[in-house]
């Protein structure tokens, strides 16, 4: 049969489940959440005078969660307004209308008795095909699904999602011995294109796969912090981002996560193993006294770190007492930074002699010898574990990729020399004369699956710009940019400066990339696929002409810019731009001039050059204002003065979007504008709306001329600036900055609804933008936010 998922039910509404709830709101699919009916009252129901018969008591538990979600960090709702996709409701009044659900997903207390008491209620009342998941950490999913019906137990099987859902990529999907392999396609697919996670197949065993893994490296690392008297700090020092692992590294990511949480992780495994492996499962000594102590973590405000005043302290696992942060300080540390690559880095800290080396081999070689023996237990191949690894805890590489950046072959020879016992499947890739766990053959990709080896499965939605280049090449590049034939008559300019900032190399680019597409293709994507999609244009260049006072220079360049913008949205052949994560200042002025914007669902877009002492110099202030304008109905009476204070203020503040939902909202996107759940398949999207333009006879825009609020809107957009000026809340040097963005926005000096040509704004503009960069303060905001990375208030 064809499944469909038009609603959901999720029963539990702790964390967890209100999470998940909130991300189905997020993409749309109404939600049902259930959870238990209070048995007391509480002191504000009583002076109401409320019994527990009242609804309002009654769905107490799942109201709560839902309010609850408006104030947790990070957001869980990429909207306000998808709390109303959220229905509250509880398991006594409400399990009827499971009947209307085409997805029930349970996230309740981690207890099989519990659990089957429920899923028997549900059995009673579901309609047949309705698909049935759990969201368990750990529990059998076959011991869950027995003596229910043939139809619950084909239909049932677990989904664990990683908190919080709305940001974790990883989703496991865990089938039952009797889910039919429909089932699993479905939900294989449904989570990666509605719900934009990354999918892999796990086995029925504890704790699934990237918990048993991450726990087992987590636990080999506090027993040999213990063994070899390293403290919390050092180890935290190494064990982050110098080896491609988040920036939480040990400890301070065992604080977020919360120990009495990592508890219960770790004791799933330990009740279901024996021997050497259980023994590693076993908490140490000092950790259960912390967790006796109440000290577990960040939701107590203390665990491994405790912050005191404004200085953090880290614990001292002998004697438990607070101390300074101490960090490793060794040669090979300095040595690795030198390194290119994350591999390599690696690799040379691993075999370095001296207490860093020591530290990171005797946490490695465990984790990667543990991980081989469970090839073909806890899945089926390395992929899927490596993938776990990446998407669940946020390592840039899997064991087995790490295994291969440090070389199998030595470091198998080094862990024999230790008496350590080689799982049968890494011995196999040596005794076969093979070198590496993974293979590139004609610019694709090979995985060893025991045997041989077999290719890296891929998602066609999922476009890897660096092979693709490797296999399909570049049509042209300069230091800043690159232009790529994607196929299918779509070209894709591709930012590569440092941090993708907008220099006259990414000017130049899109202006050949215009050029060429116009010629010879069907359309144009510009995406990347860097840490952020692009901050700005290029401040040290603009600090240093200002500096300098090359004014004549800057002109030049503003003047480009503006010019570059006008070209993407005059392309007689239609631009598409893909924004995600960061797309801030020019990053946003690239976006807005565009066709259509297929943008991340994490899309964090705003125009912040206030904040940098200047306002935007690329076309912004009018792109903005004009994507305003573009949604209204025609011959309705329209407020300009409303729409310009919007924009004023959406500038002047330099407020930033915090979601691609958001951003709608502040009309950065319009109603026609697409948002990708999943980020892998961004380019893809991009691409896919490009050609549909094309395909449907897509023409440039015209050039019009619009309505400005002239000098009484000035008036009006300076009232609110000087008021908060006078609160305290801007300084002299923010008002200065407001003067100028009214003027722009106001047209100037001219009469209320006065047509203008775009040309004029831009011209306004660039003068604003060029005496703002003149101004000493304006260079003082420049260079703090260069300097320290964060914006001065002078």
């Amino acid at each position: 049969m064809a499944y469909q998922i038009k609603k959901a039910a999720v029963i539990g509404s702790g964390v967890m489940g209100s999470g998940i709830a909130a991300h189905l709101a997020n993409i749309g699919i109404p939600v049902l959440l259930l959870d238990i009916v209070p048995n007391k009252l509480t002191e504000d129901e009583e002076k109401k005078g409320f019994t527990l018969e009242h609804k309002a008591v009654r769905n107490r538990v799942v109201s709560g969660s839902i309010q609850k979600l408006l104030k947790q960090k990070p957001a869980p709702l990429t909207s306000k307004k998808n709390l109303a996709l959220i229905e509250a409701g509880n398991l006594e009044d409400d399990l009827e209308k499971l009947k209307d659900v085409d997805w029930i997903i349970e996230v309740i207390v981690e207890n099989l008795e519990v659990k089957k008491g429920l899923y028997e209620k549900i059995d009673a009342v579901r309609k047949p095909g309705t698909i049935v998941t759990s969201n368990t950490s750990g529990i059998s999913i076959d011991a869950m699904a027995e003596g229910r019906s043939e139809d619950f137990q084909k239909h049932f099987l677990g989904t664990h999602f990683f908190n919080p859902p709305r940001y974790l990529k990883l989703l496991e999907v865990i089938p039952a011995k009797t889910t039919s392999n429909e089932v699993i396609e479905f939900m294989t697919s449904f989570g990666e294109d509605r719900l934009g996670k990354g999918v892999v197949l796990a086995k029925d065993t504890p704790n699934f796969i990237a918990n048993r893994i991450g726990t087992y490296g987590l636990l080999v690392t506090l027993r040999e912090m213990e063994k070899r008297s390293y403290t919390v700090g050092e180890v935290d020092s190494v064990t982050g981002t110098l080896i491609g692992r988040p920036k939480s590294a040990t400890f301070r990511t065992l604080d977020v996560v919360g120990l009495d949480t990592f508890m219960h992780v770790a004791k799933n495994v330990y009740d279901k193993t024996e021997g050497e492996e259980q023994a590693v499962f076993e908490l140490p000594e000092f950790m259960k006294k912390m967790i006796d102590n109440g000290w577990i973590g960040a939701k107590a405000k203390q665990g491994f770190f405790v912050k005191k005043g404004k200085e953090i302290f880290e614990i001292d696992s002998s004697t438990l007492d607070y101390g300074p942060v101490k960090k490793m300080k060794t040669p090979s540390i300095e040595m690795a930074k030198q390194q290119k690559g994350l591999g390599n880095r690696v690799k040379s800290l691993v075999y370095a002699d001296d207490r860093t080396g020591e530290l990171l081999w005797s946490i490695l070689a465990p984790t990667l010898l543990y991980s081989a023996d469970m090839h073909g237990k806890i899945a089926d191949t390395i992929v899927s574990i490596d993938n776990a690894m990446k998407w669940g805890f946020g390592w840039q590489q899997g064991p087995f990729e790490v295994w291969d950046a440090i070389g199998v072959s030595k470091s198998v020879e080094r862990m024999k020399e230790q008496g350590e016992t080689i799982p049968e499947f890494a011995q196999k890739l040596l005794d076969k004369g093979f070198e590496t766990f993974y293979k590139e053959e004609d610019n694709e990709l090979f995985y060893f699956d025991g045997e041989g080896y077999s290719p890296v499965p891929v998602n066609e939605k999922v476009i890897d710009l660096k092979c693709y280049k490797k296999k399909h090449g570049v049509i042209k590049k300069n230091s800043g940019a690159s232009l790529i034939d994607m196929g299918d008559g779509i070209a894709l300019l591709e930012f590569h400066s440092q941090s993708n900032a907008i220099g006259l190399d990414i000017m130049q680019m899109i202006n050949f990339a215009v050029d060429e597409v116009e010629k010879n293709y069907k359309g144009l994507v510009i995406g990347n696929q860097g840490k952020n999609f692009c901050v700005g244009a290029n401040l040290g260049m603009i600090l240093m002409e200002a500096q300098d006072d090359n004014i004549f220079e800057l002109d030049f360049v503003v003047r480009t810019f503006q010019n570059a913008m006008m070209k993407i949205k005059y392309s007689s052949k239609p631009v598409v731009a893909a924004p995600f994560q960061m797309t801030l200042g020019g990053g946003a002025e690239v976006c807005l001039p565009a066709a259509h914007i297929q943008a991340s669902m994490e899309t964090y877009i705003g125009l912040v050059e206030a904040g940098v002492g200047l306002i935007p110099g690329g076309g912004g202030n009018v792109g903005l204002y004009l994507k305003h304008l573009k949604g209204l109905p025609n011959g309705v009476q329209v407020d300009y003065q409303n729409i310009a204070n919007n924009v004023f203020e959406s500038i002047a503040m330099a407020k930033v979007s915090t979601s691609a939902d958001e951003a709608r909202e502040n009309n950065f996107l319009d109603f026609a504008d697409g948002i990708s759940v999943n980020a892998d398949h961004l380019l893809y999207d991009a691409k896919q709306a490009a050609l549909s333009l094309y395909d449907n006879g897509y023409q440039a825009p015209k050039h019009e001329k619009f309505p400005v609020v002239g000098e009484t809107g000035y008036a009006t957009l300076l009232l609110g600036a000087e008021g908060m000026r006078l609160s305290g809340f801007i300084s002299d040097h923010d008002m200065k900055i407001a003067k100028k963005l009214a003027y722009v926005l106001a047209g100037g000096k001219l009469p209320y609804g006065t047509l203008v040509d775009e040309q004029y704004l831009l011209d306004l503009e660039r003068e604003a933008f060029l005496s703002l960069v003149a101004e000493p303060k304006s260079q003082a905001r420049m260079q703090h936010m260069l300097v320290k990375g964060k914006p001065l208030r002078n």
